[in-house]
């Protein structure tokens, strides 16, 4: 049976432990037979680089993955991370963006109490991020025909969910950022979609007041009754990266058991009926 990214190569941005939807992504996209890089964030004590070298060891042989230190603040890291991919791999076929980070005071204050340099820091390493990593991507998936540019949203751009106010903004920049992306980068076959995963427990999201109650409202509220896993993510992000999704682009694609079609007050009175 021929596997659906058998030949593809993909860049996986944003894996931090076992927990992470990028990790759920790249066994996903192994298991689906691509070739994988990832990159890990700079830290002096080196846990991030430690936690992906050994997710990455359970994938197989180490030395058949490609690893390196990127900061998407730093456009010196960016150039010779993509430096790296020309010299190792000649093209790109996919890049999977899971990159997000506000500060925790941000996150947890009133919306109008967010500091002026903590909205920048969110929207510059969660949003404009997308922008410089699609601008140096773009010349390798040219070369190789086409690819495909895949970023993580929630459905805080729609609906105000509490908690996570300085990351709502910055996601709100992603989308748009997807939908002008596509359109740029159309004419040379490269897609640019988004996955709006449901609340899933992973380390940034721990930072999320309300968590746990988003999780219980989606297994008894929501149209399919269960929460989304690492696993439902990532084969959504398989299908994005696939032939099969040639003609898919500018999309935000709802991988959360259907809430997303949910008004608050029609779950609560399904909620009192059951």
């Amino acid at each position: 049976m021929n596997r659906l990214l058998a030949g593809k190569k993909a860049l996986i941005l944003g894996v931090a432990d076992k927990h992470s939807i990028a990790w759920g992504i790249a066994q996903a996209m192994h298991d689906q037979g691509a070739s994988l890089a990832f990159t890990y964030q700079e830290e002096p004590k080196g846990r991030l680089e430690r936690n992906v070298r050994k997710l990455v060891a359970t994938l197989g042989n180490p030395e058949d993955f490609l690893l390196f230190p990127c900061d998407v603040t730093d456009d010196s890291t960016i150039d010779a991370l993509f430096r790296v991919i020309r010299s190792e791999w000649k093209g790109l076929d996919t890049l999977v963006h899971c990159i997000a980070f506000a500060d925790r005071d941000d996150l947890n204050k009133p919306f109008s109490q967010i500091s002026r340099a903590g909205y920048k820091l969110a929207m510059e390493v969660s949003a404009y991020s997308l922008n410089v990593l699609a601008r140096a991507a773009a010349p390798l998936m040219d070369e190789r025909g086409g690819g495909s540019i895949i970023a993580l949203t929630y459905n805080a751009v729609e609906k105000a969910v509490p908690g996570y106010n300085a990351m709502a903004a910055a996601k709100a920049a992603l989308e748009v950022g997807v939908r002008y992306l596509a359109v740029e980068l159309g004419l040379s076959k490269i897609r640019v979609n988004a996955i709006s995963a449901g609340p899933v427990r992973t380390l940034s999201a721990s930072a999320v007041k309300g968590l746990s109650a988003l999780r219980r409202w989606t297994e008894e509220v929501s149209p399919l009754r269960e929460n989304v896993t690492l696993a439902d993510v990532g084969n959504t992000a398989v299908y994005l990266a696939s032939d099969l999704s040639r003609m898919v682009t500018g999309n935000v694609i709802y991988v959360d058991s259907g809430t997303h079609v949910l008004a608050a007050q029609v779950g609560a009175v399904e909620h009192r009926q059951q």
